[in-house]
């Protein structure tokens, strides 16, 4: 009976922290959490969505081409060069993977997210640094 006892509180102290941080990942994603870092944004969600993908996968190879798209795409806008046929793609890209990828409603959730601010940008881009 303890044992059941210490099990049900640790596993309910293990959810009750697992709530803390996805409540604390939420609240950081205000404007300040976006402004000046987008693409790092975006490359760390493609991130957490690929830690929860099948390894191998065509989920996992859309997911490792999208993350170049965006590499490339983030490099290009280092170096001061607007690339609007490239961002198309990058925005096409991540769309490949919202329509296409088996994943939790949080990480489809966070993509759309990533795409409504990549198409934000692409119409806004001079407002962006």
């Amino acid at each position: 009976m303890k044992n059941i006892l210490r099990t049900t509180a640790t596993v309910s102290c293990a959810l009750l922290f697992a709530t803390a941080l996805y409540a604390q990942r939420e609240e950081r994603r205000d404007e300040n959490y976006w402004q000046g870092r987008l693409f790092q944004r975006v490359h760390e969600d493609l991130e957490q969505i690929q830690r929860d993908t099948p390894k191998l996968s065509s989920d996992q190879y859309r997911l490792v081409e999208t993350k170049r798209d965006l590499e490339d795409l983030q490099k290009k806008m280092e170096n001061h060069g607007y690339d609007q046929p490239e961002l198309d793609r990058t925005i096409s890209a991540v769309e490949r993977v919202m329509a296409d990828n088996n994943m939790s409603s949080r990480n489809r959730e966070m993509l759309q997210e990533d795409l409504r601010r990549l198409r934000e940008f692409r119409e806004h881009h001079d407002g962006y640094r």
